[in-house]
């Protein structure tokens, strides 16, 4: 494959956890993989890009805030006069927030709208804008979560970010199809990272169990009877981004072990 043959893929939050485990996968997949995360985390990002060069692979390690529109599209101009083009975007940064409603301010929901949704919004549309003036369409995925799907306590912001990115994928799917671009998100349930690390410090500090006590409570439901890890979350990613999901647009799709059914 000629570096013009080659596919190129954006993904955000690829310093750690779930977002690395995509970006190495595509890496994996033959894709040229710009990671990106928010300059604090430019360390650990770098040896992303390092270690995805060192298997044979192109990377290169970019910074950005997701919710500041103009980071995302100096992102993808950046990615594109580095690699000449876009063909895959992967909207992957995220946070968690563990707040009994009640308790929640209006500060808290904000920020995590900001990166959880307005975050999302400003990654498709600045791969959509790319993915049109290039004329040949495009895959376009985004972070949802069993948190887009049903409301859990305790994680009241996050679940109204996660329901928004449903939506918005459900309209970007209808509004692009015609320009070739598919808009679709996957939706982990438990995933064996520092996300689900703070949401149990979180939930045991209010409920007043041992650390480990929530993790442990909630992955009893898990039907397959283990706790998800990254790469399980990048195989169907990895799905998403190639041609076999060409005829696959608009849906938010549960990978969660067992936990939801829909």
């Amino acid at each position: 494959m000629t570096s013009t043959d080659q596919r190129i893929a954006i993904v955000t939050g690829a310093a750690r956890g779930i977002g690395k485990g995509i970006a190495e996968r595509l890496a994996r997949d033959g894709l040229a993989v710009a990671v990106a995360d928010l300059d604090a985390m430019r360390e650990e990002l770098s040896a992303v890009a390092r270690g995805i060069e060192q298997s044979g692979g192109r990377s290169v390690a970019l910074t950005a805030d997701v919710s500041d529109p103009e980071q995302v599209n100096a992102l993808v101009r950046d990615t594109v006069r580095e690699f000449g083009k876009l063909d895959v975007f992967v909207a992957n940064a995220g946070i968690a927030a563990v707040d009994p409603l009640l308790d929640m301010t209006l500060d808290e929901l904000d920020r995590l709208v900001r990166v959880n949704l307005y975050g999302v919004f400003n990654s498709y549309q600045a791969a959509a804008r790319q993915m049109i003036e290039q004329g040949h369409g495009g895959k376009i995925i985004g972070a949802a979560s069993i948190a887009a799907h049903k409301g859990f306590e305790m994680l009241g912001g996050y679940s109204v970010t996660k329901w928004g990115v449903r939506g918005l994928t459900q309209v970007a799917a209808q509004e692009w199809a015609r320009h070739g671009i598919t808009v679709n998100a996957y939706c982990p349930g438990i995933v064996g990272t520092a996300m689900w690390d703070l949401i149990d410090e979180k939930m045991t500090a209010q409920t007043g169990e041992e650390r480990g006590a929530a993790l442990k409570r909630f992955s009893e439901s898990i039907a397959l009877g283990r706790v998800e890890e990254p790469k399980d979350v990048a195989s169907f990613v990895s799905y998403l981004a190639s041609p076999d999901a060409d005829y696959m647009t608009g849906q938010s799709v549960l990978i969660d072990g067992g936990i939801l059914y829909s």
